[in-house]
């Protein structure tokens, strides 16, 4: 009876999930307008239509109707080039591939209304491929949220509240919902796909295992390419296996996980391919622009700023990670019951080893504050990881009064998150910064206050919290 009351629960955490996911799909803003959203859109619409990675005609697109005129545009990108002739992209070619088969039902549909007399344009710009993106994102984001579901489940066995509190108290809603032009959602999905495999396959390192292990790491390091540090955390894991079954003298299954390990790293090599052709076509070389590269000072002295500082410090905009990072810190040092301690233990660890890199790689770009974006973006990627975080704690806090201050506490990061989405969205606060007093005080006050009517213009005139909306009329000619 017991275990029919907990199939019976997970069947209505799963319920709650597909409801939300299901009510939220209106929210979606199927929209372009920031040069990095363009450069990911750029991959796609050139090997779609134009079969080439030649961007000039895609960039000019969006600066022609006025989208792409932040300052630099023009100057960055319809003026340099690169050392192979062609215009400079910063982007992966890993979104394309993620957004490829919603592009393809948007291709095919807006064919379809042409060939049945509508004047939607079969261009690869109109609404239909730029609403197949934008919701390619919000499914795949959603996908990123099951995973970390299923996983904290897998190590926990709970998880369902930790994944509804990451995906509304993290800046992860507003790039599957807001801006879904840019990488986060697919990194999220991408990194939460990575572990997940990992996960199962870290059992017994089997060679179809590692494989898939590689296919994924290839994925994940073409959609952001600071996700490739995501791999030390599985290195040690694996690390730590060949350690153990080498001091305990079994040479033959050594040599057997390193044999397993070589078609691993081929496998990955062979689905990174992809991204080395554009290396190579763009830059002439293995390896993302000179300018790029130019930003990074690898002795990472950002890396206190980007978790605590103001401007776009992870902790600051998303004070839902000291939850997270204390249960995964439980995770290291607490045995919980029905679980193993080893396992979690050395599990937790890696999982720190992965947050901790990100932190370094981060720290390590001169332009970590990520100027006028949403929080601390670069970090969309460790959803998974917040969810078991999150979801340890919860259940060491379960059957205990402190549960209440936890589920206290995390009602108000998410309402933090959701009041900052608001204020960052109607023009409320300072793009660049927190001013935490202010920023406190329109959260918990002016918001709420104004919700009702900024949730009616969100849904019925969401184009009145754009600049210029009529840039995106898709009826307006282009600019001579």
């Amino acid at each position: 009876m017991i275990w029919l009351n907990q199939v019976s629960s997970v069947k209505r955490g799963w319920a709650v999930v597909i409801i939300i996911g299901f009510c939220s799909i209106p929210a979606v803003t199927p929209r372009l307008y920031a040069s990095d959203e363009i450069q990911y859109f750029a991959y796609l619409r050139s090997l779609w239509f134009d079969q080439d990675l030649s961007f000039d005609n895609e960039y000019r697109y969006f600066h022609d109707r006025g989208i792409a005129t932040a300052y630099g545009f023009e100057e960055t990108f319809l003026e340099l080039q690169t050392e192979t002739g062609r215009r400079i992209n910063f982007a992966t070619i890993g979104p394309a591939i993620l957004w490829m088969p919603f592009y393809a039902i948007a291709d095919g549909t807006a064919r379809a209304m042409r060939a049945s007399g509508s004047s939607v344009a079969v261009d690869g710009y109109s609404r239909p491929y730029l609403t197949a993106i934008a919701f390619g994102s919000a499914f795949l984001g959603f996908l990123a949220v099951c995973l970390s579901i299923s996983a904290a489940r897998r190590l926990l066995g709970r998880g369902f509240v930790a994944g509804l509190a990451v995906w509304l108290g993290t800046p992860l809603l507003f790039y599957m919902y807001l801006a879904p032009g840019m990488a986060h959602a697919c990194s999220a999905f991408a990194v939460a796909l990575f572990l997940t495999v990992w996960l199962k396959v870290r059992e017994d390192w089997s060679t179809g295992g590692l494989m898939g292990l590689g296919a994924t790491a290839a994925l994940m390091t073409m959609v952001r390419e600071q996700d490739v540090f995501f791999v030390l955390g599985p290195a040690v894991d694996y690390i730590w296996s060949f350690v153990t079954v080498w001091s305990a003298g079994n040479r033959g299954r050594a040599s057997e996980l390193i044999r397993r390990l070589m078609f691993g790293t081929a496998m990955a090599v062979t689905c990174y391919l992809p991204q080395v052709a554009a290396y190579l076509t763009l830059n002439g070389r293995i390896g993302p622009s000179p300018y790029v590269e130019d930003k990074m000072a690898w002795l990472s002295p950002y890396a206190a700023s980007v978790l605590l500082s103001t401007e776009h410090g992870l902790v600051a905009w998303t004070p839902l990670v000291i939850a997270a990072l204390v249960g995964i810190g439980v995770l290291c040092v607490k045995s919980l019951p029905g679980t193993s301690f080893r396992e979690l233990r050395r599990i937790g660890l890696c999982l720190f080893v992965m947050f901790a890199a990100q932190v370094y790689i981060s720290g390590s770009v001169d332009s970590w504050t990520v100027a006028g974006a949403f929080g601390q973006r670069r970090f969309v990627g460790v959803t998974i990881i917040l969810v078991i975080g999150l979801a340890t704690l919860i259940r060491v806090t379960a059957k205990h009064w402190s549960s209440v201050t936890t589920f206290a506490l995390l009602t108000i990061c998410i309402w933090w998150n959701l009041g900052l989405m608001v204020q960052f969205g109607a023009g409320l606060m300072d793009r660049q910064r927190l001013e935490l007093t202010r920023n406190a005080y329109n959260t918990f006050v002016v918001v709420p206050r104004a919700f009702p009517v900024l949730v009616y213009r969100y849904f019925f005139d969401r184009t009145s919290f754009y600049e210029e909306p009529d840039r995106y009329d898709d009826s307006r000619p282009s600019r001579p």
